[in-house]
């Protein structure tokens, strides 16, 4: 029986990874439908999130049946609760993909980027890229020192963010409202994804750890 919890909770991270692996996939399409105003790359990331929350839905009822049948106790229930939490920041990312898929198409067959902000938007599908496949390896590998580093690589989104703003808010921004509009609400969307990267580091490392304050383990 307790064979069986064991694989049921290793089965439940490896799960937890293949998500963050899909919405990983999902940015990273939405990103491409967003450059090149690929509509039909831009319908497929809105249908498969239909699939993330699914796993999601799937991973959370697993995680009740454990809670109910097992009754775990100490770092096992930390483990349970983590895992439901996580499952959460991951459906979270799912639907940021979709949302700056949503607004490619919206805008088709227009590019919703003014060529001025391309080079922030290609980085900032890079930097999603980068923290969402760390997110991966951190959850498989319950890795804290990865996890802390994560924090760190999530400024250089903050710093693209502040980029956007500047162009955006610069009296020579030649593009009008309604774009002004779309780019602030898609820096917003990818800001948004990585702090739930972020988020599910800080969990992961409250899991192994026990400890909250990331501050504390970076000295």
């Amino acid at each position: 029986m307790r064979e069986h919890y064991r694989e049921e909770l290793e089965d439940i991270n490896a799960c937890l990874v293949e998500m963050s692996n899909s919405v990983g996939s999902a940015m990273s399409k939405a990103t491409t439908a967003l450059l090149d105003a690929d509509v039909a790359l831009a319908d497929l990331v809105i249908a498969g999130d239909e699939h993330i929350d699914a796993v999601r839905e799937s991973i959370e009822e697993r995680c009740f049946t454990l809670l109910a049948r097992q009754q775990p106790v100490a770092t096992d229930l930390r483990t349970v609760t983590t895992a439901m939490r996580i499952v959460g920041d991951l459906e979270r990312m799912g639907d940021l993909a979709v949302h700056v898929a949503k607004l490619a198409r919206m805008r088709f067959p227009e590019s919703a980027v003014p060529v001025e902000v391309r080079p922030i938007f290609l980085e900032a599908g890079h930097v999603a890229h980068s923290l969402v496949t760390q997110v991966g390896t951190v959850i498989a590998q319950l890795d804290v020192r990865g996890a802390l580093q994560l924090e760190k690589d999530d400024d250089l989104m903050d710093q693209l963010h502040r980029q956007l703003f500047t162009e955006v808010l610069s009296p020579g921004w030649p593009h009008g409202m309604e774009s002004a509009i779309d780019i602030t609400l898609l820096g917003r969307y990818y800001e948004r994804f990585a702090d739930h990267a972020v988020s599910v580091a800080r969990r992961v490392v409250f899991l192994v750890t026990g400890e909250r304050d990331m501050a504390a383990l970076h000295h």
